[in-house]
């Protein structure tokens, strides 16, 4: 299956738009792996074990494994996601951007390397830097479009005066997505969702691609307006299939909702209770 059928698999079976971010924080572990970073694998497959019933994807971001020299580990959770959760697709959040040989190079670590399903990716270096992760037959890629911190306003909110009708950064990124850069099908937009409204316009100008949405939970994304602005049925209503999947993220939240024995039951019961929230939204 592509990346695409992955996550319309995911949504069906388990009903969810949950995302589960796995940024692991050994200083932020429960108190028996507190501080350790050997048990960066452990607390992740956990985590995944946990709610592997309740996501729509996994989402790993690289940086909190490659800082612990934690990349074997990371190797071996998107292993361990393979068996447990078959039907759930693996993001991997590197947010990488380069061109030529280097993008070539990031493109094998995301796919050949981890075996990820999809990639989150910088744009800004434009089309060509994208193109080495898009020759991968059915692999996803996220291109940073419309994101969740305050400081997105100093580019992605200004306008472009040298494109026809001077579009927003962002907008015309989406526009792009939709457009002439989807090359295999697969792309897909990331948009904070500290922005509903800008979920909503970047959904107008792109209504067939998917969003990864991160920023509800810790963040203060909220669950039912992000739904509002991004979900859509193709048939009206709550039922039915999307016209185009939406991720939403959450990480801290339902990593750390507990530093107990029972942080496991209670990544579980967050993971639920969020999963529950976005359903309910669709109504």
């Amino acid at each position: 299956m592509t990346f695409i059928d992955q996550l319309r698999t995911a949504e069906r079976q388990n009903g969810s738009l949950l995302c589960v971010g796995l940024d692991p924080e050994p200083a932020k572990f429960p108190d028996k792996y507190k501080g350790d970073a050997n048990k960066i694998y452990d607390f992740c497959a956990a985590i995944v074990d946990a709610t592997a019933d309740l996501v729509i994807a996994f989402k790993p971001q690289i940086a909190y494994f490659a800082a612990h020299r934690a990349e074997a580990q990371l190797e071996q959770l998107m292993a361990h996601i393979r068996r447990a959760a078959p039907q759930v697709p693996i993001i991997l959040d590197a947010k990488r951007g380069d061109i030529g040989s280097t993008a070539e190079q990031y493109a094998k670590e995301a796919f050949e390397r981890y075996g990820a399903d999809a990639i989150t990716l910088s744009p800004f270096m434009g089309f060509d830097s994208l193109q080495p992760y898009l020759k991968y037959h059915g692999k996803g890629a996220f291109l940073l479009c419309r994101t969740s911190n305050p400081g997105g306003d100093d580019l992605q909110n200004q306008r472009l005066a040298s494109v026809e009708g001077q579009p927003l950064l962002y907008e015309h990124i989406a526009k792009l997505a939709q457009g002439p850069w989807n090359l295999n099908g697969q792309l897909g937009l990331v948009v904070g969702a500290t922005y509903p409204t800008e979920i909503e316009r970047v959904r107008a100008v792109a209504p067939t691609v998917p969003l990864l949405i991160p920023g509800v939970g810790a963040q203060g994304g909220d669950a039912l307006a992000t739904v509002k602005a991004g979900w859509r049925s193709s048939t009206g209503g709550s039922s039915g299939e999307t016209t185009a999947p939406i991720i939403v993220s959450s990480s801290r939240a339902v990593l750390y909702a507990s530093s107990g024995p029972d942080f496991v039951a209670a990544a579980r019961q967050e993971a639920s209770k969020t999963r529950a929230l976005l359903e309910a939204a669709k109504a």
